[in-house]
C-alpha cells in the first residue's frame, strides 16, 4: 500500500513552507541563512560523497560532536545544545553548540550558545543542563574546566528572555558556583543535572562525582541558584561502578501516559536516576522522599538480575527533558561512531544525535519504554505492507516495493503457533550480549533467530541482523532475546562490529512480539517489545549503501514464525539549515 500522492505532495509543500519560513524568521533575527532548500540539503548530506551520512538523524554540518546538553522548550522553540568542537571531527576545544526546532525533526543550526573564553571554563565548556525557574526564564547550569584544570559548576543566563532564539547567554558572575572542595576529586566532578525544588522552595540539583572508587550523585541545595552548599550524604552511591558521568534524575508518573515536570514529587510518580558509565546509560527506580532526600531504591546498579538501561548498544550520555507543550518526557543521547578516527577525519564529522525518544513508566512499574517521537513519523512516505505471511524456518524474504532500504522506518509484528521446540535456557546464559555473540543470526535455532536484516547487500554478503530467539526455562516459562548483530554489517576490517543483546520482558504465550527499527545510512535504532528493549548501532556496509542497500525478513530457526503485519515506509529527509555568519578563532 503506498501513500496516496496528494499526501505525498502535502508533505512536501508543508516542509518547503516550513524552510522557507524559517529562513524569513533568522533573517528577522539577524541571521544569514541558507534559503536554498536544496543548498541546505547538500551542506548537510551528500549520499555521493557522504555514504555515511544520516538524512535524519541530527548531526552538524561537519566536525566533533558528542553529548548532548540543556534541551529544553522555551517559548514554543525546542532548543537542544551539544558538546562540540568547531575546528575538528575529533575531541577537543569544547564548546556549546546551539540548534532550535519547533517539530524535533528539522533543525536550523545557530551560533555557540557557551565558548570557553573565561578563567572558569578556559579549558573548555564541558556537559550540563537546563532548568526553567518558575517564573518561565531558562537558566544553565554546566562544567567548565578552569585554568588549574578543576572541573568546576558554572551558571549562565539569557541576554534576553523575550529572545525565543535564545541566541546570547550571560555567564554569571558569580562563577564559579560550585568546586571541588573537602575530598572532591577535581578530574571527577561534572555534568550538574536539570535542577527541582522541594515543598520547601529549595532548590536541588546533582554533580556526577567519583569517591573513594564509588560513583556517587552529590547533592547540592540553593535558595537562589546562586549559592550552592553541599549535602553531607550523597543522593545515591555505588561501590560496583566507577565514575557518573552524566547524571539524570527525574520523576515519571505510574498511573498517567504523561511525563511530568523536573519538580514533580508526589504519590503518583516515582523517579528514575541515570548515570553513564561502562560505555552505557544505566539507570534505577525508586521513591524520592524530598522532605528528607531520601532515595529508596527497587534494584540497585549492576545487581544481579537486574540490567536496566536505556539503550543495549551504541547509546550514550543521555540527556532527558520535559516538554511541557506536548506533556511528555523526551530523551536525546549521543552515538559514537565506530569507525576509525582518521575515517572520521577523512569524512570531516564524528557523532550522532539519537531519534529523540518518548519516556514512559511501563505497567509493571519496574522499567522504563522508550519510543520513537511521533513527529518522526512525518518523514514516512511510499508504504508497503505484508499481512499473515509464514516464515518456515530458513526462509528469508525481500521485502520490495517503492522503499529505500537504507533510509526506512519498520515496523513487524511476529506470531508463533508453536512454542514446544523452544531451546530450552542454560541457567548459565545470563549475559545476553555474550548469547547474542555467541549465538549470532547464523547459528539456527528451534525457534529463531527470526527477524530483519537491514542494509543488506543483494547477496546478503554484508547484511545488520536485528532478531529475536525465545528460550525456554525449567519452570515452562519463556525468555525472549533481542540481538543487533554486526558481525557482517561490512566487508571493511577496520570498524567495530560489535553484536549487542538484551532479554525482552514480553510472554510469547500471552503476546505477539513487535520490532521496529529505524534505519539511516549508518545507524539502525531497534525497539523490542513496544520498546521495553532498545539496541542502537552503527554500522559502515562497502556495499549495501544507499540505493544498493536491501531489506530482508528472515527465520533461520526450526518453526515456522508468523508475520501478523509488517510495514516499511521510506523515510524523508529532514530540513537542516545552517547559520552562514562566519566567526573568528576562539582558540590558538
Amino acid at each position: 500500500m503506498e501513500i496516496p500522492a496528494i499526501e505525498q505532495r502535502k508533505y512536501m509543500e508543508i516542509s518547503a513552507i516550513w524552510a522557507v519560513g524559517l529562513c524569513f524568521l533568522l533573517a528577522g533575527h539577524g541571521f544569514e541563512a541558507d534559503a536554498s532548500h536544496h543548498g541546505s540539503r547538500n551542506l548537510q548530506y551528500n549520499t555521493t560523497e557522504q555514504p555515511y551520512r544520516t538524512a535524519y538523524h541530527f548531526q552538524p554540518p561537519k566536525n566533533w560532536m558528542n553529548d548532548p546538553n540543556g534541551p529544553m522548550y522555551y517559548n514554543g522553540v525546542y532548543h537542544l545544545f551539544y558538546q562540540y568542537n568547531p575546528y575538528a571531527a575529533v575531541w577537543g576545544n569544547m564548546t556549546w553548540g546551539h540548534s532550535i526546532s519547533y517539530d524535533l525533526v528539522n533543525w536550523v543550526h545557530l551560533e555557540y550558545a557557551l565558548n570557553p573564553t573565561d578563567p572558569f571554563d578556559i579549558n573548555g565548556c564541558f556537559s550540563g543542563s537546563a532548568t526553567i525557574l518558575p517564573g518561565g526564564e531558562p537558566v544553565i547550569l554546566y562544567t567548565g574546566l578552569d585554568s588549574q584544570n578543576r572541573q568546576v559548576q558554572n551558571l549562565v543566563v539569557p541576554k534576553n528572555i523575550s529572545d525565543s532564539l535564545l541566541r546570547e547567554w550571560i555567564k554569571s558572575p558569580h562563577n564559579p558556583l560550585m568546586t571541588p572542595t573537602n575530598g572532591i576529586d577535581g578530574n571527577n566532578f561534572r555534568d550538574p543535572t536539570t535542577a527541582w525544588q522541594g515543598p520547601d522552595k529549595v532548590w536541588r540539583v546533582l554533580v556526577g562525582s567519583l569517591i573513594n572508587g564509588h560513583g556517587e550523585a552529590l547533592l547540592y541545595r540553593s535558595r537562589d541558584f546562586v549559592n550552592w552548599e553541599k549535602s553531607q550524604i550523597p543522593l545515591h552511591s555505588s561501590d560496583k561502578t566507577g565514575m557518573w558521568e552524566c547524571p539524570d534524575f527525574y520523576p515519571v508518573s505510574i498511573s498517567s501516559r504523561n511525563g511530568v515536570d523536573t519538580s514533580v514529587q508526589n504519590a503518583d510518580t516515582k523517579h528514575v536516576l541515570k548515570a553513564s558509565f561502562k560505555e552505557n546509560d544505566h539507570y534505577i527506580i525508586g521513591k524520592y522522599v524530598p522532605e528528607t532526600d531520601d532515595y529508596f531504591i527497587e534494584t540497585d546498579f549492576l545487581d544481579v538480575g537486574s540490567d536496566l538501561r536505556y539503550d543495549y548498544g551504541n547509546f550514550y550520555a543521555s540527556k532527558t527533558f520535559f516538554d511541557a507543550a506536548k506533556k511528555r518526557r523526551i530523551l536525546w543521547a549521543w552515538i559514537l561512531e565506530s569507525d576509525t578516527s582518521s575515517a572520521d577525519i577523512e569524512k570531516g564529522w564524528s557523532g550522532l544525535q539519537s531519534i529523540p525518544r518518548s519516556v514512559l513508566l511501563d505497567q509493571t512499574g519496574h522499567r522504563l519504554i522508550q519510543w520513537p517521537i511521533k513527529e518522526i513519523e512525518e518523514l514516512r512516505e511510499n508504504q508497503v505492507t505484508l499481512l499473515n505471511k509464514e516464515l518456515k524456518g530458513g526462509t528469508v524474504i525481500e521485502v520490495h516495493g517503492t522503499i529505500t532500504a537504507s533510509q526506512a522506518d519498520v515496523e513487524v509484528l511476529f506470531d508463533f503457533p508453536h512454542l514446544n521446540e523452544a531451546e530450552v535456557l542454560d541457567p548459565s546464559w545470563v549475559d545476553p550480549q555474550l548469547l547474542c555473540s555467541q549465538k549470532n543470526a547464523s547459528v539456527k535455532g528451534g525457534i529463531g533467530p527470526f527477524g530483519l536484516l537491514v542494509l543488506a547487500s543483494k547477496d546478503l554478503t554484508e547484511q545488520t541482523a536485528i532478531f529475536f530467539r525465545i528460550f525456554a526455562t525449567h519452570n515452562e516459562k519463556y525468555i525472549v532475546l533481542m540481538c543487533s548483530d554486526q558481525s557482517r554489517s561490512s566487508l571493511r576490517q577496520d570498524v567495530d562490529k560489535t553484536s549487542y543483546g538484551a532479554f525482552v520482558d514480553v510472554d510469547p504465550l500471552h503476546e505477539k512480539i513487535s520490532l521496529r527499527s529505524l534505519i539511516d545510512h549508518s545507524i539502525v535504532e531497534s525497539f523490542g517489545g513496544e520498546g521495553r528493549s532498545c539496541i542502537t548501532a552503527r554500522v559502515y556496509p562497502e556495499l549495501a549503501r544507499n540505493k544498493e542497500a536491501h531489506l530482508y525478513v528472515f527465520n533461520d530457526g526450526t518453526r515456522s514464525v508468523k508475520i501478523s503485519r509488517l510495514d516499511a515506509w521510506s523515510m524523508g529527509k529532514a530540513e537542516i539549515v545552517p547559520n552562514n555568519r562566519r566567526r573568528k578563532s576562539l582558540f590558538n
